[in-house]
């Protein structure tokens, strides 16, 4: 199980904006091109583990004041998708 784990953590570290968008499209949340453009900067290079609670939480709050609350509340939505 470790093993996915760093898949998805690894891919959420590299992710582009593009790839964020088609993962919002198929988890059917909403998020502007900008937005996903400014938090694929954020999270690219960032050794993140959105399988530990309180990493995500810190990475769903800075979201918040890079693109707004209610951006980050719909990638937390993603994030939780990839938690599952």
């Amino acid at each position: 199980m470790k093993i996915f784990e760093n898949i998805i953590n690894h891919k959420i570290n590299t992710i582009t904006a593009e790839e964020l968008l088609k993962y919002a499209k198929q988890f059917q949340v909403s998020i502007s091109r900008d937005h996903a453009k400014q938090i694929a900067n954020y999270l690219r290079g960032k050794q993140v583990n959105i399988f530990n609670d309180s990493d995500r939480a810190k990475i769903i709050k800075e979201i918040a004041k890079i693109a707004g609350p209610n951006t980050a509340k719909e990638v937390n939505k993603i994030f939780t998708q990839f938690t599952k």
